[in-house]
């Protein structure tokens, strides 16, 4: 199997990590009343039910991207900022940082695998070792802006107790039989604070307050089939 190698900087460490697959998973709201309410939320705009929740969803894996900068073809995508671990050669070596799960939302009204696939999925060129904020895990921060109309606009902004814990997380990965090695996980998003925003630009924090430290990413969102 072909992989790719991932440059992450860790404690100021410059590390390039295997990886062998990309997942995302999808629909992993903690609370279950909500995460429904969501879809048919999304139902209601063409958005088919998942056969199961959570869902866990392949990509490619030279969707990752922090280049900081994306092109896309439409108007209609949008990114969401996410917990991404990021698992190394041994079950000790995990790594936990920001990322943004780019999709085709008009595409997703139709098949929501291929809306994740036809996107990049920026993530940040930093990480934290997950060792140093387990014990904090509900309490780190997910919060992302979007570029639009001349100004960035608050998009995101809530704990990541709005998220499945990370032993469900890894409950499921188990599950579905996912090897917890050279893997990169999308692992869940917080809600979005006004539906959703297609602007020309995306940006997104990790935040731990605890630590007094943050993770950052941001990037342009070019159209292909722009005429400007």
């Amino acid at each position: 199997m072909n992989s790719i190698l991932l440059p992450l900087t860790v404690n100021n460490v410059e590390k390039e990590i295997k990886v062998n697959h990309v997942y995302c998973i999808g629909y992993a709201g903690r609370n279950i009343e909500k995460t429904m309410e969501h879809i048919i939320e999304l139902e209601k705009i063409g958005v088919p039910r998942p056969a199961e929740v959570p869902t866990l969803y392949p990509v490619r894996r030279n969707s990752l991207s922090q280049t900081e900068e994306i092109e896309v073809l439409g108007d209609k995508t949008s990114g969401e900022a996410e917990i991404v671990l990021v698992f190394g050669d041994t079950e000790d070596e995990v790594y936990i940082t920001v990322g943004s799960d780019h999709t085709d939302r008009s595409l997703e009204t139709i098949d929501i695998n291929q809306s994740k696939q036809i996107c990049d999925k920026p993530i940040a060129r930093e990480a934290w070792n997950l060792n140093h904020v387990i014990d904090h895990w509900d309490d780190l921060i997910l919060t992302s802006q979007v570029y639009l109309n001349g100004e960035w606009q608050n998009y995101q902004e809530a704990k990541i107790n709005e998220i499945i814990p990370l032993n469900e997380i890894k409950g499921f990965l188990n599950k579905k039989d996912v090897s917890f090695k050279n893997i990169v996980v999308f692992s869940g998003t917080v809600p979005l604070l006004e539906g959703f925003k297609y602007g020309s630009k995306f940006k997104m924090s990790f935040i731990d307050k605890v630590r007094s430290t943050e993770l950052h990413a941001e990037y342009a969102i070019t159209r292909l089939d722009s005429e400007e």
